[in-house]
């Protein structure tokens, strides 16, 4: 996607010049011109993301998968942990822990788990931040809305079983583990991911 934009940008232009004459040819209002160029500029990137099999959506169907996922298991694992009282599942997530968060069943007192949580969390988003290219206002507003939300996590984190806090975080972690395996260099060449202008050769 980042690098069509140079090519985008390049037959906007040529687009909205052709426009120009064929609407002083015709007779067209300046709102009619505007909406004969996007609807052209829709169909010529949706072309583009065609022609190189690159549709922003298949970018977010794995977070559509994952979501759902992830709700699921929380809440089952919440329902292991202060469901049904007395319950064979329950009092061996009660014992099931390890180093200082041995009960699964009961918040971690320490707040290790919920602040590794947030700071993981939080360095996904700067990952993300850090990347070399132009961000419109939305993306910067969603940017920051992770950050807060980043944030906020570590006190919920604190108040839900350990069992959660420790698959919360453990989910995180892998998608931390992507993110900077997708910024390596040798994995990009090994996966053949093409060069783009953020890319770099030192990322870390």
């Amino acid at each position: 996607l980042e690098n069509l934009q140079p090519e985008i940008k390049k037959l906007a232009e040529r687009l909205r010049y052709e426009v120009s004459v064929r609407g002083k040819q015709v007779g067209w209002s300046e709102k009619v011109a505007r909406f004969h160029f996007k609807k052209n500029l829709r169909r010529i990137i949706t072309e583009l993301y065609i022609r190189d099999n690159c549709h922003p959506f298949k970018a977010t169907l794995l977070v559509w998968v994952q979501i759902p996922m992830w709700v699921c298991v929380s809440l089952a694992l919440r329902n292991c942990s202060v469901g049904a009282t007395n319950s064979e599942v329950q009092e061996q997530f009660s014992a099931g822990g390890a180093l200082w968060f041995t009960d699964l069943t009961a918040p971690d007192s320490t707040w290790i788990l919920p602040v590794l949580l947030g700071l993981v969390n939080f360095l996904i988003v700067e990952i993300f931040a850090s990347q070399k290219m132009e961000v419109s206002r939305l993306q910067k507003l969603a940017t920051n809305f992770f950050r807060v939300l980043s944030v906020v996590m570590v006190p919920v984190a604190a108040t839900v079983p350990s069992s959660m806090t420790l698959y919360w975080l453990s989910s995180s972690f892998v998608g931390l583990s992507h993110n900077l395996l997708l910024r390596s260099p040798t994995f990009r060449r090994l996966c053949c991911i093409p060069r783009t202008r953020s890319h770099s050769d030192t990322p870390y």
